[in-house]
């Protein structure tokens, strides 16, 4: 995803009319469908005013391309300018600027590591030199078409309010300086220079375009890359707030004594790099020969590392590297130099199988350690004696006087690298409040299904390409096949759908076997763990009544042990055992939603949930949803011949055929309407807005052949990067009757010496689906843009 795109001449254009900082927060908004905080708008406005000073310069080409706040692929990461070109070799050449608002900043004792101001507060964070190397290597680790057509990544940062100090350049970070060469408040010529030197022509060959829609590398799974870890290969680039975690964790491990113990507590939510991060610190501290152990309550983790470690090293120095939590309750204190505590929200208070053993197993892993290190979601526990909290942890590290500190994961790499599929999640289950109402399949491939066999069918083609797809469900069935009882165990009698749970034989090892994509798995095989593509059956112990999303523990079986006791809660307190219960289904469910890198489908038995998360997707993505939930049955929308005139562009809009559409919005003839189709989730209707029908497959998945699709006549502000139908006379497009196009527009301006304004050099209208062509239409072809798309029926 880009958010703002041009070349060096608009971008200037936009900077000299003062509207960058504007274009680029509509956009965003655009783009993500959230707002931004004023600080990164005031950030905007800054920044790109020095960058619009360093790039007034005719030696660099008026046609280099420009492009602000682009995401890292598969991460949430963005990064804030990048500028494309050729090198004096011809070759394509991208650069990346980390720009910063920083005007001081303090030296630290760790890797890559400065303190600086930050949100009113001083705080360490990574140096900007890592940051802008780290992302330019994320970039080729995962991006096919970079490596295949040896594209060429300069990372660098400009610090223009930063006074030179010897801090920010102190030779201690030279390692990451050599990197990514850092430019400060007087090296605006040296910054112009370093680009002229990198990029000789313009980018007329759309290079971010192939990166943005070249193909990607499957992304790494944690399991799979475990045995080069062990073996001392950075598999993983630690970015950002990860890397302050790593060095921190490592500083606090050497100086950790058993008269002062350190205790290290880190937050974060599902694909926030946890286990990455520990697995690194395991690697690291074993081989500086610290005794480290890496911990976690849940088997599952533990058993899939063992088992993809067997083979490359002993299995008594894997049983030393890998255990459970709760065999420290008689453990010599301080025997271990760390021990890293994965999952940690899953920690009981007693040990043993009848949890009677010990006194609290926070205590005991802080007493048989110098340094314990907890990596914990608050919103993952999902057991009745999980109690795992932050404020937990610190009690119990006061008790022990250790020197406690918090850190938290941020950066987002599992669920496509989105943000805010997580924050829609956590809105949408009603765990607490976000500013993400809808979701956008731009964000994740989220799809509800109607029917669990379609569900079913469609997790196993998507297991065919790696077995990393995998169907999971809430603890709402007994498990009768494991007694022998019954030949299945989860039962939808309407659709005729029945499923085992995992085999016994497979055990902890389940989301690894061979031929378990015909078993559904439950939260205790796959928490801490993760898939390609998830595919999620919500049972009916959570529901929706009147647009609250409520929990009913009595539908949960009673094989589930994570429930065992809380009948006698409720009985006990009802309203502190309900809201123990509520907590534990919810966070069940977003902790099986978020299993998936790459895509989540979903179905519901309660229909009105489904209905419920159906209306939380952008309209928009809507006929996707549909497109899975009734293969086999076209959705029957109404198209009246006629309406009453007080429902007219209120609730109905009319729905026309390309040429007529053309016609009266291009060139404001009278025509004649197809009918008129209801349409809901645009906002308040007007007269701009139509309906056509899109023909053909070059915008999907966003626009799916056969679509309603409602656009706006007289697009408002810059068409660029918008989605837009286009009338052109000379260019005959296969689809939509030949000399109409939906596409994405894109320009390239020239500057007219003559009349002193910006013209439009060519256009270049974009398909969605990489398997079609773009169309380029030169300034000399005669073409109108009759409206703006806003999302499908």
């Amino acid at each position: 995803m880009i958010v703002y795109q041009s070349n060096k001449n608009g971008f200037l254009q936009d900077v000299l009319s003062n509207e960058i900082d504007t274009k680029i927060h509509n956009a965003f908004r655009m783009h993500l469908g959230r707002d931004t905080s004023a600080s990164e708008v005031a950030s905007w406005t800054n920044s790109m005013m020095y960058m619009g000073n360093v790039l007034s310069d005719q030696r660099i080409s008026d046609t280099a391309g420009i492009s602000i706040e682009f995401q890292v692929p598969l991460t949430s990461k963005r990064i804030d300018f990048i500028i494309t070109g050729l090198n004096e070799k011809k070759e394509e050449q991208v650069i990346i600027i980390e720009l910063k608002q920083w005007s001081n900043a303090t030296l630290t004792n760790k890797d890559a590591i400065v303190k600086t101001w930050l949100h009113g507060s001083e705080v360490e964070t990574a140096h900007p030199s890592y940051q802008a190397w780290s992302y330019a290597i994320l970039i080729e680790s995962f991006n096919q078409t970079v490596q295949d057509k040896k594209i060429k990544l300069t990372p660098c940062t400009y610090l223009h309010n930063y006074t030179p100090d010897g801090v920010i350049t102190n030779p201690f970070y030279s390692e990451h300086i050599k990197r990514a060469p850092v430019f400060l408040k007087p090296d605006a010529i040296k910054l112009r220079d370093f680009i002229k030197r990198f990029i000789k022509y313009g980018d007329d060959r759309d290079i971010l375009y192939q990166i943005e829609n070249g193909r990607l590398r499957p992304s790494k799974q944690l399991a799979d890359s475990l045995a080069s870890m062990i073996s001392g290969n950075p598999e993983f680039i630690m970015i950002d707030d990860q890397k302050l975690v790593y060095e921190t964790a490592m500083s606090m491990a050497r100086k950790a004594k058993p008269e002062k113990k350190q205790v290290l507590i880190v937050e974060g939510g599902p694909g926030t790099g946890k286990s990455v991060v520990a697995v690194n610190l395991l690697v690291q501290l074993t081989k500086d020969k610290l005794v480290t152990k890496y911990i976690s309550k849940n088997a599952a983790p533990r058993e899939v590392y063992k088992a993809k470690l067997i083979g490359t090293i002993k299995r008594n120095n894997i049983d030393n590297m890998f255990g459970g939590t709760g065999g420290f309750y008689d453990s010599d204190p301080n025997i271990f130099d760390v021990l890293i505590v994965d999952e940690a929200h899953r920690l009981n208070s007693k040990s043993g199988l009848f949890h009677n053993l010990g006194e609290n197993q926070v205590l005991e892993i802080m007493q048989a350690s110098k340094c314990s290190i907890f990596f914990i979601d608050n919103n993952q526990r999902i057991h009745i004696n999980d109690i795992g909290e932050s404020s937990q942890i610190e009690k119990w590290a006061r008790k022990e006087d250790a020197i406690v500190k918090h850190l938290t994961l941020e950066s987002q790499f599992r669920c496509n690298g989105s943000d805010g599929y997580l924050a829609w999640l956590d809105q949408s289950l009603q765990i607490r409040e976000t500013a993400n109402m809808l979701l956008s399949q731009e964000d994740f491939d989220f799809r509800i299904f109607s029917d669990p066999n379609d569900m079913r069918q469609a997790i196993i083609e998507k297991n065919k390409i790696n077995n990393k797809s995998r169907i999971v469900s809430g603890y709402c069935w007994d498990w009768n096949t494991k007694k022998g009882k019954a030949p299945y165990d989860i039962d939808i009698p309407e659709f005729k759908f029945r499923m085992k749970w995992n085999l016994t034989q497979d055990g902890s090892t389940w989301i690894i076997a061979e031929d378990s994509v015909n078993e559904a798995g439950c939260i205790h095989t796959c928490q801490g763990l993760e898939l390609d593509y998830v595919g999620v059956i919500v049972g009916l112990d959570m529901k929706c009544e009147n647009g609250k999303v409520i929990t009913d523990v009595n539908n949960r079986s009673g094989n589930d042990q994570s429930i065992k006791g809380i009948k006698k809660r409720i009985k006990n307190n009802p309203e502190k055992g309900l809201r123990i219960a509520d907590h534990i289904i919810k966070n069940t469910y977003r902790t099986l939603m978020t299993r998936g890198m790459k895509g989540c489908f979903v179905y519901f038995c309660d229909k009105e949930l489904e209905n419920y998360f159906s209306n939380k997707v952008l309209a928009s993505d809507k006929a996707k949803i549909e497109k899975y939930s009734e293969p086999d049955e076209k959705k029957d929308l109404r198209i009246e011949f006629d309406v009453n005139e007080d429902v007219k562009y209120v609730d109905y809009l009319p729905f026309y055929s390309l040429k007529a559409a053309c016609g009266a919005f291009g060139d404001w003839q009278v025509v004649e309407n197809k009918g008129w189709i209801k349409a809901e989730g645009f906002g308040t209707l007007n007269r701009s807005m139509f309906i056509i029908q899109a023909v053909g497959k070059s915008m999907e998945p966003l626009i799916p052949d056969g679509s309603l699709c409602v656009f706006r006549a007289n697009v408002v502000g810059s068409r660029n990067n918008k989605i837009v139908l286009v009338q052109h006379s000379e260019y005959f497009d296969t689809e939509n009757e030949g000399c109409y196009s939906i596409k994405k527009y894109t320009s390239e301006k020239a500057y007219d010496k003559e009349t002193g304004e910006w013209v439009h050099e060519r256009i270049i209208l974009r398909p969605i689906n990489r398997d079609y062509e773009a169309i380029v239409l030169d300034e000399k072809e005669e073409f109108k843009v009759i409206g703006e798309f806003l999302g499908v029926v």
